[in-house]
């Protein structure tokens, strides 16, 4: 898979949890993203970001236009924070489940809007969370 960078942006007020999700919608739609898939991309972008934010202290978010190994193109987005990490990740995947006083369904709701989805974290040293999306 290649990918185009088109920014990397930070993460830490809400200010920039909108900015996130307003740069996502443009990128997605120069993609060629469907209004649908578009409201995917940037729900889970809007998920990540606040959860950087919220959970990670802040961080950063890389957008890039990317192609996948078949050839479609899409978004790859990697968001990085060096907050206190999940000391879990199996359990921080199950629906339901919560850190907070959440529903439980941010990561494995986010997980399910896109085409590909990567969370690595160490206690203590934070959390790397990347997704892509392909256009149809």
């Amino acid at each position: 898979m290649t990918t185009e960078p088109t920014g990397e942006m930070p993460i830490a007020s809400n200010d920039d949890v909108v900015r996130v999700r307003q740069v996502v919608r443009t990128v997605a739609a120069s993609a060629g993203f469907s209004l649908v898939d578009q409201t995917k991309i940037v729900t889970a972008a809007s998920e990540l970001a606040r959860n950087t934010l919220v959970h990670g202290g802040g961080g950063s978010v890389g957008i890039a236009q990317a192609v996948s190994d078949r050839g479609k193109p899409g978004l790859r987005i990697v968001f990085t924070d060096q907050g206190p990490g999940i000391p879990d990740t199996e359990q921080a995947l199950v629906e339901g489940w919560s850190s907070g006083n959440g529903l439980g369904l941010g990561l494995s709701g986010t997980r399910r809007l896109v085409d590909e989805f990567s969370l690595d974290s160490v206690p203590g040293e934070g959390t790397t969370v990347t997704v892509a999306k392909w256009t149809r």
